[in-house]
């Protein structure tokens, strides 16, 4: 007992100094002429010194506003960096101390903002040392923000990775100017959590179909549409029977059950319900999303407590595996989603309006294409005669691996690149298969009809881009099938806007035509604009003289999608890139280039990269 009287001593003596420390950095940068070090002070108060203030022993002393020499950057951030490490020490000690960790969270972020981007990276991998042996979880404050821990993966509403700190704080009231981040807003506005008295109740509902049996819980959906969206014959929205079970394929009730984001819906076969399965047999990574105007989806069962540490209650059935928490501050149901945000109209900042969307960002992003590819491999595949024997044996990810990769093809993220394997990968899925053209046309179709169900963009602008990638691919990968096929291993990704065309018939090297290979002696045309000329031991390398010559215009055709081999400003811009590949031997995309070859272009580096 008094061991622990000591520590809880000790933790109060380090709390105040973070307050008292705090309080007088906040002081010195209100005011301030540089606003951002303005701006930092005012985070400073609202979300470190605010929450630390709640539960402190004693009030820290009040300095004069704007007391003293105004510090510089550097000052700050050094500050910063200080306060930050001491409040992750004291938060990995007090595990369930919510003030605490809005203020952490809030420090850490701080802690990055001012460091150049090596000096951020550093910071970062220190802070997650030091909160390494803290569980992964989200953390509801009373009347506060959503604390997350060690969350891995968060992404916005289109798949895409945000940066977070160890110790995050996302915002729930709705009014935070640094969504979906926490900035003290909930503080300001007056924001409550309880929960409406005229909520939806907490009741189970229970429908028998012929196959499937499908258990719902209207107290804690979201109101995605999942459900009576995609399958109107089972799930009726605004009529009862809400569930009509037997007026489905057993496969799609399953499907539309295993896609609801709230957990809100479960299902049994034999009077067994099928929790496992609704949740996905835990295969699937802890992720929160950030969805567009609406709520965090989270899913791979991260652990949700309330503001004492304990677990959070939850709705009869739910699923904990995967749920839905409000982000607009107006559900009836607090922490979870009830689809208030459609009713007040919440919104997420607009972007630039100079901003053009990507192919990517229009069709929706990953989610979107994950749920054309879903449909397309397990509802239309397997009962099409041409196409189910191809893909008999496809691995369980198949569907998101594709989508990844046509999320990269649209400029989107470069994670089929990055976790998948990139060029080299697709095309070993495609050599010999001996793909027919039958075959490419009925895979052409019914990607189509996936798109359409899956509720993509059906401007004309979106599906002719859509399209013509659909058609050009699909033929690449029937010309890449065949046995005399000798398609390029290198190639680089292709990418699609809304200005990229296929290019002229001749401009791509086909995989069926003959072409020397990896021949640096030939002329003709598969040799670059002059032979390569190598420059003298104390010659200047020069673009036009040495390296223009090094790219036959087979390697510049093969890279006209990414950039040309034969502009200087292209390449300059590159250099770095094109350097380690050709390094690593995988470009050209048919051979390695021989070691003066490399020597030459990466002296062309060092000496300024002159034309």
């Amino acid at each position: 007992m008094a061991h622990e009287t000591e520590n809880d001593i000790k933790h109060a003596r380090v709390r105040e100094s973070l307050l008292a420390a705090g309080s007088l950095l906040a002081s010195r940068l209100q005011p301030h002429e540089d606003e951002r070090l303005e701006e930092i002070g005012t985070r400073l108060r609202d979300s470190v010194l605010r929450p630390l203030g709640q539960t402190a022993a004693a009030q820290p002393p009040q300095a004069a506003v704007g007391g003293g020499d105004l510090p510089a950057s550097a000052e700050v951030d050094a500050e910063l960096w200080r306060l930050a490490g001491m409040a992750t020490r004291l938060r990995v000690r007090a595990v369930h101390d919510a003030a605490l960790a809005e203020a952490t969270a809030a420090l850490q972020g701080l802690a990055l903002s001012l460091a150049d981007e090596t000096v951020a990276t550093q910071r970062l991998a220190e802070l997650e040392a030091l909160q390494s042996g803290l569980a992964a979880g989200i953390q509801v404050a009373a009347n506060g923000p959503y604390l997350v821990t060690n969350a891995r993966r968060v992404l916005d509403g289109l798949g895409v990775p945000i940066a977070t700190t160890p110790q995050t704080a996302l915002c729930r009231c709705g009014r935070s100017g640094h969504k979906p981040f926490c900035d003290g807003a909930h503080a300001r506005t007056g924001f409550t959590d309880a929960k409406d008295p005229d909520r939806v109740p907490d009741r189970r509902d229970t429908y028998v179909g012929q196959q499937v049996t499908v258990l719902d819980n209207r107290g804690i959906c979201q109101h995605a549409g999942y459900c009576t969206d995609r399958l109107d014959t089972v799930f009726h929205s605004g009529s009862e029977p809400f569930v009509t079970p037997s007026g489905g394929r057993m496969d799609e009730i399953i499907r539309a059950v295993r896609d609801c984001p709230s957990g809100a819906l479960s299902y049994a076969v034999d009077g067994h319900e099928a929790r496992q399965e609704t949740d996905h047999h835990g295969t699937r990574e802890p992720t929160i999303t950030v969805t567009a105007d609406g709520p965090y989806r989270i899913t791979g069962a991260i652990e949700l407590t309330g503001h004492d540490g304990e677990d959070h209650p939850r709705a009869e059935g739910a699923s904990r595996e995967h749920y839905a928490l409000c982000r607009c501050g107006h559900s009836q149901n607090k922490p979870f989603c009830s689809g208030a945000h459609y009713y007040v109209e919440f919104r997420d900042p607009v972007p630039d309006a100079d901003h053009e969307p990507s192919i990517f960002e229009w069709a929706g992003g990953l989610p979107a294409l994950v749920r054309m590819t879903r449909l397309f491999y397990e509802k239309h595949v397997p009962q099409d005669p041409l196409l189910a024997p191809l893909f008999a044996t496809m691995s369980a990810d198949h569907p998101e691996r594709v989508a990844a990769w046509l999320a990269e093809v649209f400029c989107g993220p470069k994670s089929y690149s990055s976790e998948y394997g990139g060029y080299p990968r697709m095309l070993s899925q495609h050599v010999g298969k001996h793909l027919t053209e039958e075959q490419r046309a009925r895979w052409v179709a019914l990607i189509q009809q996936s798109a359409r169900e899956a509720g993509l963009p059906n401007d004309a602008e979106f599906r002719s881009a859509f399209g013509a990638y659909i058609e050009w691919g699909s033929r690449l990968a029937v010309e890449n099938s065949q046995t005399e096929s000798k398609p390029p291993q290198n190639m680089p990704m292709p990418h699609w806007d809304w200005q990229t065309a296929a290019g002229a018939p001749g401009s791509r090297i086909s995989a069926l035509a003959p072409h020397t290979d990896g021949d640096r002696e030939g002329a003709g045309e598969e040799s670059g604009p002059d032979e390569p000329v190598l420059p003298a031991p104390a010659e200047a390398v020069r673009f036009e003289q040495h390296i223009k010559p090094l790219f036959r215009r087979f390697d510049r055709q093969s890279m006209r999608g990414a950039f040309d081999l034969w502009a200087h400003d292209d390449v300059s811009r590159h250099a770095d890139a094109i350097a380690q590949r050709v390094r690593a031997g995988t470009m050209p995309c048919d051979g390695a280039w021989p070691a003066e070859y490399v020597e030459t272009f990466q002296r062309w580096i060092d000496e300024g990269k002159q034309p």
